[in-house]
Order: C-alpha cells, then sequence, then structure tokens
C-alpha cells in the first residue's frame, strides 16, 4: 500500500515525461562484510579484521527516463565524512549537469534531505525539480538500496581492506560492474515502484 501511494505521487510526472531519479545514502568501513564462502574440507576460512571503524559515506542515484525506460543510469559520490545538507545540494547540482527536463527526485525522510538548505534548494529550483518523500521506516521501497546489498553482497564481500583509499578502490569496481551488466532497471523492478505496464506503454510510445 505503501509503495502504491508513493507512485501515485509521482504518476503525474511520468505522463509529463519528467525523469525520476531515486537517492539513497550508505556507509562502508573497513570492516568486512562477512558472507558465506568455500574452502578446502577440513579447513575453516579465516578472515581478518582490521578492528577499524573507518568509513566512507556514499550517495547514489538511480535515474530512470520514460523516454528510455530500459537504460537506468547509476551516479555514485563519495565523502569522507558523515552526508551533510550542503553534500545533498551539491549532489543534486551535480545530477542536473547530466539530466535535462523535469526531475522528480524520490528519496526518504533522511534528516539531511529536510535540511532547510535542501528545502531552498528544491523551491528555488521547482520549475524543474519535484521532491518526493517516501514513507517512514521503508527502506524497501527505494532500489538504490538494491544497489548497496548487491555491492556489499559482491566486491565488499568478506572484504578487508587496509586503507580507505582501498576500500573507495573497491566500491568503484561495484560502480562499474552494475553499470556494465546494467542491474539498475531490475533493481527499480524489485521495489514495485513503477507499474510495469507504465513501463510498456511508454516503450510503445503512448
Amino acid at each position: 500500500m505503501a509503495g502504491q501511494r508513493v507512485a501515485s505521487g509521482f504518476g503525474g510526472a511520468l505522463t509529463a515525461h519528467a525523469t525520476v531519479v531515486f537517492v539513497d545514502e550508505s556507509g562502508f568501513s573497513q570492516r568486512p562484510n562477512v558472507r558465506r564462502t568455500w574452502s578446502p574440507r577440513g579447513q575453516t576460512p579465516v578472515i581478518a579484521d582490521h578492528l577499524s571503524w573507518d568509513c566512507v559515506s556514499a550517495i547514489g542515484a538511480l535515474v530512470w527516463r520514460p523516454a528510455d525506460p530500459d537504460d537506468v543510469r547509476l551516479f555514485l559520490s563519495l565523502r569522507d565524512h558523515a552526508i551533510r545538507q550542503q553534500d545533498v545540494v551539491s549532489y543534486l547540482q551535480s545530477l542536473r549537469r547530466h539530466i535535462r527536463g523535469p526531475v522528480v527526485v524520490v528519496w526518504d525522510n533522511l534528516s539531511a534531505h529536510r535540511a532547510q538548505t535542501v528545502k531552498a534548494y528544491a523551491a528555488a529550483n521547482e520549475q524543474w525539480l519535484t521532491v518526493e518523500h517516501l514513507p517512514p521506516y521503508a527502506p524497501e521501497l527505494n532500489p538504490v538500496e538494491q544497489v548497496w546489498a548487491n555491492l556489499r553482497g559482491r566486491e565488499l564481500a568478506n572484504y578487508t581492506p587496509d586503507s580507505l583509499g582501498e576500500l573507495t578502490a573497491q566500491i568503484a569496481c561495484g560502480k562499474r560492474r552494475i553499470r556494465r551488466v546494467k542491474h539498475g532497471l531490475n533493481f527499480i523492478k524489485h521495489c514495485g515502484l513503477l507499474d510495469l505496464t507504465t513501463i510498456n506503454l511508454k516503450r510503445k510510445g503512448h
């Protein structure tokens, strides 16, 4: 039900051929993401843990356009600090350089998203920017959560970098893989926010 309410919130924007941008933030530390693995019989797998909570923060976006529904683009930026309101504004400004026409941003209720600086930027750019908030406590409705889970299950699984530089490089490898394999549309479908009938209609040019 929550997903249907959110989808209806930007349904009109899809009719207007707006680009939908799902945005989310996450953090990655040097601690390993322990996953099931294999080893020779009789040998227990061992993961070296540096016991370091040093981390990088990520802000990512999946960009979906009705004009080209099969092409979902991934944008990802890293910071050496927790995401702040000015980081959010800077990220929106950066996205704007890559996206033409009206844009609908869909994100959660993170305090940085509700900050006055972000609200002021959205109000000043309302001619092209619309912001939709996901319901509280509903991370499953944001497809960018699938990006984070995918990274943790692949490139970062059982990975213990010696430095934040190594961690950043590994995340970049994962970003390139997701872009190459084009997982983005599957991530969005998994959340159920975009009705597949709507996607088919857009693909047919109706």
